[in-house]
């Protein structure tokens, strides 16, 4: 293994904090990996990991040739790049992560252009609701809402989505249609939590150009879009989602809008990476594709453009 590749594994290896997991992400077997670690160790003379039989983690030498790698690295992605033709086509595997309803709504149905367009890039792909720790499972991209608060990771916003609150037409008939901020009050809202913590999300409107959250009472909390539109469809309590989530179930009436003289802020999403991998072909190609088919589907990313149904 030369000094780049040997390098890559460190870096994947500290990432992971595991070696089989490296191992894995780079399709070498373990034992290679073990070996190539003890040659560039004993190469520097010093010990860069530290092994128990739980984890793997820098000493402070690794931690400091850790940094210097992902600069060496980076460059030298960034001086390949540069020399190459503008019409070759990057290479490697790609791992993204994906939101459920992003991925099967928005992404995958038209993920063979980006094949036809990229061929030689693999592309693994996982999706759901769950935060990712994108370092320590060795994902290159994921498209979330929100940007993100790490300091090491870099979002590109790709929409603002518009948002509407609605409910089941069985739920308006028991409990009436809120009209007003203070009719809220009297009803309930399928919750939604955080898979990775305890927090909830409240229903947002924007009042006097501030965004207010609003917490309603819920009998029913879940952690997943699907699940979150499904309890509204049985009628559980109101649900806030971005439009294109209920079209079908707006349009043929199994869902109605409620609130809808009050304007949603919108949802901003985005590509997220960590940031010594911006300067990776294969994560700049993919973004750049992705971004295009987020514009061409709810148009620039500056502000939600609300589109309001026929009233009666």
């Amino acid at each position: 293994m030369d000094r780049f590749d040997a390098m890559t594994l460190f870096v994947r290896i500290v990432e992971c904090r595991s070696f089989t997991a490296a191992a894995a992400a780079l399709d070498i077997p373990r034992a290679t990996a073990t070996h190539a670690i003890n040659e560039l160790e004993a190469r520097l003379g010093t010990r860069l990991l530290e092994r128990t039989t739980r984890r793997v983690r820098p000493t402070t030498e690794g931690e400091a040739f850790h940094q210097r790698c992902i600069s060496v690295l980076a460059e030298l992605d960034a001086a390949e790049s540069a020399l190459k033709p503008v019409g070759e086509n990057p290479k490697g595997k790609l791992r993204l992560d994906l939101h459920g309803t992003h991925a099967t709504r928005v992404v995958l149905p038209r993920i063979d252009e980006f094949q036809a367009r990229y061929p030689d890039i693999e592309l693994a792909i996982s999706s759901g609701d769950r935060l990712v720790d994108l370092v320590a499972e060795g994902i290159d991209c994921v498209i979330r809402a929100g940007t993100p608060r790490d300091s090491s990771l870099v979002a590109r916003r790709l929409a603002v989505m518009p948002e509407v609150i609605c409910a089941s037409p069985d739920y308006v008939a028991r409990f009436g249609a809120p009209r007003t901020l203070a009719d809220l009050s009297g009803h309930r809202a399928v919750g939604f939590f955080s898979a990775a913590s305890d927090a909830s999300y409240p229903l947002e409107l924007t009042v006097d150009g501030q965004t207010r959250g609003f917490m309603l009472d819920a009998s029913i909390a879940v952690n997943d879009a699907e699940s979150y539109v499904v309890c509204a469809l049985r009628g559980c309590g109101l649900i806030q989602v971005p439009w294109f989530h209920v079209e079908g179930e707006l349009a043929d009436g199994r869902l109605v809008e409620v609130m809808g003289t009050w304007p949603s802020p919108g949802r901003v999403v985005s590509a997220i990476y960590p940031y010594h991998r911006q300067s990776s072909a294969r994560v700049r190609v993919f973004i750049d594709w992705v971004a295009g088919i987020y514009e061409a589907r709810f148009g620039a990313p500056t502000a939600a453009k609300f589109r309001a149904p026929a009233r009666t």
